[in-house]
């Protein structure tokens, strides 16, 4: 069941709450309950829907802990510093002119196969897969082909391999890979990134490989077909060699 908002939130600073208490009545140490309550409150805000629903889940919890007063008791000083490391873990500076982690939908990929038919053992990318979103509904529209993902972040790369054991899994710089041994390259970017995107894609693809876009368009180029399954996030199909418009 889905629920109304802002009751995620809600729910989410509750139980980043309890597992603070918890952990601190049982004397586990303010530093050790707050980095678990952290990690609780990260992991459930991954699942909010927007951006700025997620980092308002996230953030709930150690802004009042600060606004508390119990953070000069239970957590030092320097400890404020973990969640920026993790961010920096996550979202290195070299990164951050990509997209941020936002997961393809479900069923967002639905009758790709259809109109950009491969071949069995046909070797796809998702170039910045995250957590793995983008590989599954790959995986599901294409359970043939030879599944890889990229990502520079070294704990999604790791965590992303975790999930799809499916696929081939490297933390590797999208821009720095040479795209020309794929016959089908997915991309969930941002607009700022696709003038590259596909500069990239039309120096390294081979004629009648892929590129797949999903939500942002070349604006440059004419792509092959638009699909929308998922209202609001419509998927691009340029074929190379790219015809202008």
């Amino acid at each position: 069941m889905k629920l109304v908002w802002p009751l995620p939130a809600l729910l989410t600073w509750l139980l980043a709450w309890g597992v603070f208490l918890g952990l601190h009545g049982a004397q586990a140490g303010g530093l050790l309950a707050f980095g678990v309550a952290m990690a609780v409150s990260a992991l459930a805000a991954s699942r909010g829907g927007t951006r700025w629903r997620r980092a308002f889940m996230g953030l709930g919890f150690p802004v009042s802990l600060l606004a508390s007063g119990l953070v000069a008791a239970t957590v030092p000083g320097w400890a404020w510093l973990l969640p920026l490391a993790l961010l920096l873990a996550l979202y290195p500076a070299c990164t951050w002119r990509d997209a941020p982690l936002f997961p393809t939908p479900q069923q967002a990929l639905q009758g790709l196969a259809q109109v950009a038919p491969l071949a069995p053992g046909a070797r796809v990318v998702d170039a910045g897969c995250g957590l793995g979103a983008g590989l599954r509904e790959l995986h599901a529209a294409y359970p043939q082909a030879e599944l890889h993902g990229l990502e520079w972040s070294w704990p999604l790369a790791l965590l992303c391999a975790l999930r799809c054991r499916f696929a081939r899994v490297r933390r590797a710089d999208i821009w720095a890979v040479d795209w020309s041994g794929f016959d089908l390259v997915y991309l969930f970017q941002r607009p700022e990134s696709m003038p590259r995107a596909m500069a990239k894609a039309g120096d390294e693809l081979r004629p009648g490989a892929w590129l797949v876009s999903l939500e942002f368009e070349a604006v440059d180029f004419k792509p092959v077909v638009r699909l929308e399954t998922v209202l609001g996030k419509p998927v691009w199909l340029y074929r190379a060699p790219f015809e202008s418009r």
